[in-house]
């Protein structure tokens, strides 16, 4: 039985299609919010598995679509990064409540780190899936900067999709002026990062700086020496998850 998609009409932005699972009665622990990674949507396999396991256990569970991507409306083309984690804001402060507990997917995981500074008082963990900070300053080369900046976006062929992987320079543009690694991320809940070894697009050295600089002593770094960006094998979702109930 799939979920019924809602929307949400994000002032000054798009209409915002999520889906949300309300606690059941008694069942305590923080609502899980699930952040896509770039191109990516909330029909992902890693968002659907912890969706089936958060109603197994009767968690809240919130899963989104930013605009532009998924189901949700607006122009992929002319979102930013900081508009993307406006959305999140909007959705988690209009449709849950309590404690949240945001597990980011590659730019996910740079956005559950905006959100979690913008909401110190109701994010209380972090979980990071081969997260991606900063991926605007490390992700390009000078040459492709060069192109997004010259000609407005840069087109590149995706492994993931039959789409083009498209990078605008309004988005690369938001994505520098929110870069986080160079000082001290201002986080003490607790935060788990998952980082596949064998990751091809975000190296898994970047979950070790992203631990250093984060400010909180309960942060852990889980590497899976076989594991490729996705981390969504069988055994990875396990992994997952099990990471996810041990922080409640």
């Amino acid at each position: 039985m799939e979920d019924d998609i809602f929307y949400l009409d994000r002032p000054g932005g798009a209409s915002l299609a999520y889906c949300y699972t309300p606690p059941k009665a008694g069942v305590k622990g923080t609502t899980l919010v699930f952040l896509p990674g770039y191109m990516s949507d909330m029909e992902g396999g890693k968002a659907l598995a912890i969706d089936a396991w958060a109603k197994q256990q009767g968690r809240a569970m919130l899963r989104l679509d930013y605009a532009g991507c998924g189901a949700s409306g607006g122009d992929f083309e002319s979102q930013s990064l900081t508009s993307w984690r406006d959305d999140v804001l909007f959705l988690i402060d209009k449709v849950t409540s309590g404690s949240v507990t945001l597990i980011g997917s590659s730019m996910g995981g740079w956005l559950m780190l905006l959100v979690a500074l913008s909401r110190p008082m109701r994010v209380k963990n972090l979980v990071g899936i081969a997260a991606a900070p900063d991926f605007t300053d490390w992700g390009f080369t000078q040459e492709q900067k060069m192109t997004i900046l010259r000609e407005g976006k840069l087109e590149e062929d995706s492994e993931y999709s039959e789409e083009p992987y498209v990078t605008t320079q309004i988005f690369w543009q938001s994505g520098e002026a929110s870069r986080l690694l160079q000082k001290e991320i201002a986080f003490d809940g607790a935060v788990r990062l998952l980082h596949g070894q064998k990751d091809a697009d975000v190296p898994w050295e970047y979950s070790l700086e992203t631990a250093r600089k984060i400010r909180s002593d309960d942060v852990q770094v889980h590497l899976v020496k076989d594991g490729d960006h996705r981390l969504s094998r069988d055994q990875d979702i396990a992994l997952l998850i099990d990471v996810v109930a041990r922080l409640g």
